[in-house]
């Protein structure tokens, strides 16, 4: 994958891509969390320079890039640092990462724990659907790192519990589904609380034009752009695509001879996506009916019955789950060889980041897609998507015309350095019955 780095005095040879771990010069024990990795991933090599120098960064790069320790390593040194400056006992927040969904919220927090461990770095994970006590009790105990969604965050601030005036490296991360979300009013709110001296750094997977807006706003006026493959919607080329237009009626029987042929050893894992919290309900009720192990995560499960669905499914004790985009988007799911979008995502965004859970590191996957007469307002799209990827495009695809409508909201392709600020604002659309958190 290429990767592109712009920004003011980005050449300088001390912002040269790290080849090992090594070369960063970092102490051990921030290195700790790296020992099972060969070599540092692309975002990793490139990020690490700049944002271990103090720059505001913006980095734009799809999930599965190693994008935690990316931020994440950096973090723990800006700690580091700040303590031994201060040299007060008191631990108190100096590190902000933002996350749009809960279970990305907890992922990121794993992996920040286990890296901070041997730094003695403590991290908490503040996210709702789950009771306030134990989140405050963490807080009052001290931490370095504070993790969390939008929505909890402002309500344990606005308690008087959280306190965020020390923390000078905030971190946005999946900042588009964050404002796709409608978080940016919160967002915002947490920014202002935090030390006006500070270093941010957002990753995003594509770059809206309100992202755009929140970044020259918040960051220092030359921030590193650093983009992992192209800012055009590209999937991943590892991952057979398989369209088929089909009608409402036949989906369930479709989806089950689809897993009649690519789970039939119920052992290999499966990934049903769906749109709509209701939905996922159904499906799940309508395979186990007909004598499937299944579980699903989506908006409308208690924090406690999703996070025991993901585990069943990651160790591999239920390997066949259903999600929606909501639950989807950042869950880091080892080895699913097969995609089925039972239904066609909202945006084609979202369908390559669906499809973007096979074909991980390197190995193939499948994803399999219906698409039906109401999705046809995307078919332009989904057609250049598989047409870039050197998939086979259905000729019944193809009937719904190729034309793609002028998008004024998401990607403004690979020229998002030119934007004015005077572009369009975009506008939200919501759903009574959507996944919104």
């Amino acid at each position: 994958k290429g990767v592109t780095v712009s920004g003011k005095d980005t050449e300088d040879a001390k912002y040269a891509a790290l080849k090992t771990f090594s070369e960063s010069g970092l102490p051990s024990k921030v290195l700790d969390c790296c020992k099972n990795f060969s070599r540092p991933s692309p975002i990793q090599s490139h990020a690490w320079p700049f944002l271990l120098d103090g720059r505001d960064f913006v980095g734009i790069a799809a999930t599965g890039s190693g994008k935690t320790l990316a931020f994440g390593v950096p973090a723990l040194m800006h700690i580091l640092r700040k303590k031994e400056s201060v040299k007060s006992n008191k631990t108190v927040p100096r590190c902000l990462v933002l996350s749009p969904t809960r279970e990305l919220a907890q992922q990121i927090a794993d992996v920040l724990c286990d890296a901070g461990n041997p730094c003695g770095v403590k991290s908490v994970c503040l996210y709702g659907g789950t009771s306030k006590g134990p989140q405050i009790s963490s807080l009052k105990s001290g931490v370095d790192i504070v993790i969390g969604t939008p929505g909890r965050l402002k309500d344990l601030i606005e308690m008087g519990i959280c306190n965020l005036k020390d923390v000078s490296f905030v971190v946005l991360d999946e900042a588009d589904r964050m404002l796709d979300m409608g978080f940016e009013p919160e967002v915002r709110s947490i920014l202002s609380q935090t030390c006006s001296v500070r270093q941010m750094v957002m990753f995003s997977a594509t770059w809206p034009l309100a992202v755009h807006q929140l970044a020259q706003e918040f960051m220092d006026p030359n921030p590193v752009e650093v983009v992992v493959g192209s800012v055009d919607l590209a999937a991943n080329h590892d991952v057979m695509q398989i369209v088929e237009v089909l009608d409402d009626r036949s989906r369930d029987t479709r989806l089950v001879s689809l897993l009649e042929k690519y789970h039939a050893s119920q052992r290999n894992r499966v990934l049903v996506f769906v749109l709509y919290k209701k939905e996922a309900g159904r499906v799940e009720t309508m395979l186990q009916r007909r004598g499937w192990k299944v579980v699903s995560v989506h908006g409308d499960k208690a924090q406690h019955a999703r996070t025991e669905a993901l585990s069943l499914f990651k160790e591999g004790k239920c390997p066949l789950m259903i999600a929606t985009d909501v639950a989807s988007r950042g869950l880091d799911i080892p080895d699913v060889e097969v995609v089925i979008n039972y239904s066609f995502p909202l945006t084609t965004e979202d369908y390559v980041h669906r499809i973007g859970r096979t074909g991980r590191a390197g190995k193939k996957g499948v994803a399999h897609t219906f698409f039906m007469q109401e999705n046809k307002g995307l078919a332009g799209e989904l057609v250049n998507v598989l047409r870039e990827a050197g998939q086979i495009i259905p000729v019944a695809l193809m009937k719904f015309g190729t034309h793609v409508k002028k998008k004024e909201s998401k990607l403004y392709g690979s020229h998002f350095k030119e934007i004015g600020i005077d572009a369009p604002k975009s506008t939200k659309i919501t759903f009574d019955s959507s996944d919104e958190e």
